[in-house]
């Protein structure tokens, strides 16, 4: 069986594609970078990652433009299809806009806001923990994570605040089992308040899926976690201090990338 083929698409303003291309292949998937304006033959790749940065310098709002592009014209036909979608970042906040996540009506359903932080206003960057909110296999990236399962992870937005002005909405995404992650304290507590819950996010929302689990927008940035060298100072780098080749190893993180592996080769090829 070939590698899965990934399409990392890269949208002027975007900084984290080539993270995001190292993980994929960490993971065991082929990959490229491919170009927003490179639509002539996109549809061949088995699924696609949406990384972070800030898209047309994220102007009128966050991943709006981007969102507008012909690009994911093709890229919402294929996860029609079934092809695996993880919008990171900048990424989801375009899932969003162009109303592919949550997914459930044609049209945009939430917002990613402006961070609630007592004190910073605007860009927050940092490390944080997200659990595993839903069974193993729920969606096409939580196949190697076990329900529960915490993640360190860094955030690094202005605007990661899930919120929605529909009342029934959240009930909706947490019956159908969409809300894949969520912030959390080390040891798995969920806290509605800073630092546990980074950005003030409704119910500490920190990916959602759509309703059929193949595209996924998560605000966090598990390519900055991928590997043990790339973890803040904790027990699981500490093992591996002075061991060069340990420090390539699998982080947490990578679990995300390992997921779109297994369900590329299960669903796609």
């Amino acid at each position: 069986m070939r590698k899965p083929n990934v399409a990392v698409i890269y949208f002027p303003g975007n900084n984290c594609e080539e993270e995001s291309l190292k993980a994929v292949l960490a993971s065991g998937m082929d990959g490229k970078i491919v170009r927003w304006n490179e639509r002539k033959g996109i549809e061949r790749y088995d699924g696609f990652v949406i990384p972070g940065g800030w898209a047309y310098e994220d102007r009128i709002r966050a991943g709006v433009i981007a969102a507008k592009d012909p690009v994911f014209d093709i890229v919402k036909k294929e996860a029609e299809n079934g092809k695996p979608v993880l919008g990171i970042c900048n990424g989801a906040q375009a899932l969003v806009e162009c109303g592919m996540i949550p997914g459930l009506k044609k049209k945009v359903e939430m917002a990613l806001a402006p961070n609630k932080n007592p004190f910073i206003s605007g860009y927050y960057c940092t490390w944080v923990f997200i659990k595993v909110n839903e069974k193993k296999g729920r969606c096409a990236f939580n196949g190697f994570l076990e329900k529960n399962e915490i993640i360190p992870i860094p955030i690094a937005h202005g605007e990661g605040r899930f919120i929605t002005v529909d009342k029934e909405l959240i009930n909706k995404l947490i019956k159908n089992q969409q809300i894949i992650f969520r912030y959390s304290t080390k040891d798995g507590k969920i806290e509605d308040k800073f630092p546990t819950n980074p950005n003030g996010a409704v119910y500490n929302i920190a990916a959602i899926c759509n309703k059929k689990g193949n595209v996924l927008a998560m605000m966090p940035h598990p390519e900055r976690a991928s590997f043990i060298r790339q973890l803040p100072d904790i027990d699981l780098k500490n093992k591996s201090a002075g061991k060069i080749l340990e420090m390539e190893n699998s982080a947490p993180a990578r679990n995300i990338f390992y997921s779109m592996k297994e369900y590329t080769e299960e669903e796609i090829l």
